[in-house]
């Protein structure tokens, strides 16, 4: 950690020539990873990763340069050289750094550092036993344990000053099932803002492994997927990837400030079916994508997106928020002392509506049932999507009928808004990694079971 007057001289230092805007941030980060394949270990590994990175900004411009390097002469030649790059007279910048402190949001019961690598391997053992013993057609196991607590500092010359820690664990099971005739595998990854304690108090190891079998399975005597446009009802927890992908980071300031999304200037217009009320929260207790402050060092919040349809707000960060001649929201974020912060979700899902589970189903004559999403592609510019679906099944008649695989979703995030026509009860959230301009960063995504009235739904099993 760096003394406040050493980052006070830093700062100054940045704002020697025309910028008016200058920034610190400190990254202090221990790290575990441990994987499992074939029931033996592959890799055990702790890591840590200490940096400096400054930004320097006139207007909505801006400059970014790192170092691991904590020594005064080297702080001050990267502040000094990022500095170059708007030449002229100082602004004459006064400001002074009083820390800001909020109490812990996120508490955590047990530091993954006072845990024994044993323990965290025992995890990984157990899962992959609880996988296999699922069914005999599980034939391969991958298993992934991830924690760490990251340390961050954040101070710039309009006098923020605060200290954030975050604190993340991550176990992913993978399953696949084999016969004669094919494999398919089964995906469950939970994680959360928790210590340790989040493997005794929060999740049962041996329910999330045979839920990755169980998908793995069930995919494995799918029938191919008929093709074409049909009503599709999408689950909760990871289904909410629809909206991140196709919906969310077109809300994001990082297309939206340059009129690079479809939904630039549409403030305050109807851009979604009514019952859609979509949030981004930043300050859910624990959960994966929250943290008590962002990385500018403003304190986390909760972003209405849409509200009964309507575009209430964007996702902008405070460089942004100049070229868009709006407020911040305070969403940026970044990977690692290796970024500049950008506008990026948190913990982004669609609210609840009125319908139960069992309704929206009985409501589908023909349809597909998207249990489990997939991975996926998104145009922010236009908003085009393609997504598959991991584990589906063709709804028949109102109920529940075969399962079906390769399945995909192709669409346009703004026409799949307004063709929302029931919403769920049931809101639930998964937890995944989401990449962009500032890195790879940890995001929830979630939602109640929707039914989108049509889609266009690919598949090799012939026309529906």
């Amino acid at each position: 950690m760096l003394e406040r007057k050493l980052i006070k001289k830093v700062l100054r230092e940045a704002l020697t020539t025309n910028a008016d805007f200058a920034e610190v941030f400190i990254e202090d980060k221990f790290q575990t990873d441990a994987t499992l394949l074939s029931s033996k270990i592959q890799g055990v590994n702790n890591s840590k990763e200490f940096g400096i990175g400054v930004r320097v900004a006139k207007g909505y411009h801006s400059v970014y340069g790192y170092t691991n390097s904590p020594k005064e002469e080297d702080l001050l030649k990267l502040a000094n050289d990022l500095a170059q790059s708007f030449p002229g007279e100082p602004v004459g910048i006064e400001f002074s750094l009083e820390e800001m402190k909020v109490g812990n949001l996120h508490p955590v019961k047990i530091l993954p550092s006072t845990v024994s690598l044993e323990e965290k391997v025992e995890l990984l053992r157990r899962a992959d036993k609880a996988a296999r013993a699922y069914s005999e057609e599980i034939n391969q196991v991958s298993t992934r344990y991830q924690d760490y607590v990251q340390n961050v500092w954040i101070a710039n010359s309009e006098g923020t000053y605060v200290h954030d820690t975050r604190v993340r664990t991550r176990l992913a099971i993978a399953s696949i099932a084999a016969n004669e005739e094919s494999k398919q595998t089964g995906f469950y990854g939970p994680g959360g803002h928790y210590g340790f304690e989040f493997y005794s108090e929060q999740l049962n190891i041996e329910e999330a492994a045979h839920e990755s079998a169980r998908i793995a399975v069930a995919m494995l005597h799918a029938e191919e997927c008929p093709s074409g446009k049909m009503p599709v009802v999408i689950d909760n927890e990871f289904g909410g990837v629809i909206f991140h992908e196709a919906c969310g980071h077109s809300l994001e300031a990082t297309s939206v400030a340059k009129g690079a999304s479809v939904f630039s200037g549409k403030k305050g217009e109807l851009i979604a079916n009514p019952l859609v009320t979509a949030i981004d929260d930043g300050t859910i207790p624990n959960a994966w994508g929250s943290a008590t402050y962002d990385d500018e060092g403003n304190l986390q919040k909760k972003r209405v997106l849409i509200k009964d349809g309507v575009l209430t707000s964007y996702m902008i960060d405070k460089l942004n928020a100049i070229r868009m001649n709006d407020e911040p929201t305070h969403s940026g974020r970044r990977e690692s002392y290796r970024y500049a912060p950008t506008s990026r979700m948190t913990n982004t899902y669609i609210d609840n509506g009125e319908s139960t589970f069992d309704e929206i189903i009985a409501a589908t004559k023909l349809g597909l049932y998207a249990k489990k999403m997939g991975g996926g592609s998104v145009n922010p510019a236009t908003g085009d999507f393609n997504f598959s679906v991991a584990e589906g099944y063709m709804i028949r008649d109102g109920k529940i009928a075969e399962a079906v695989k390769g399945a995909t979703l192709v669409g346009t995030g703004s026409e799949t808004l307004l063709r929302v026509d029931m919403v769920g009860n049931n809101l639930a959230s998964a937890q995944g990694m989401c990449g962009s301009l500032s890195g790879s960063i940890p995001t929830d995504v979630g939602q109640p079971t929707i039914r989108l009235s049509e889609i266009t739904v690919g598949g090799r099993g012939g026309a529906i």
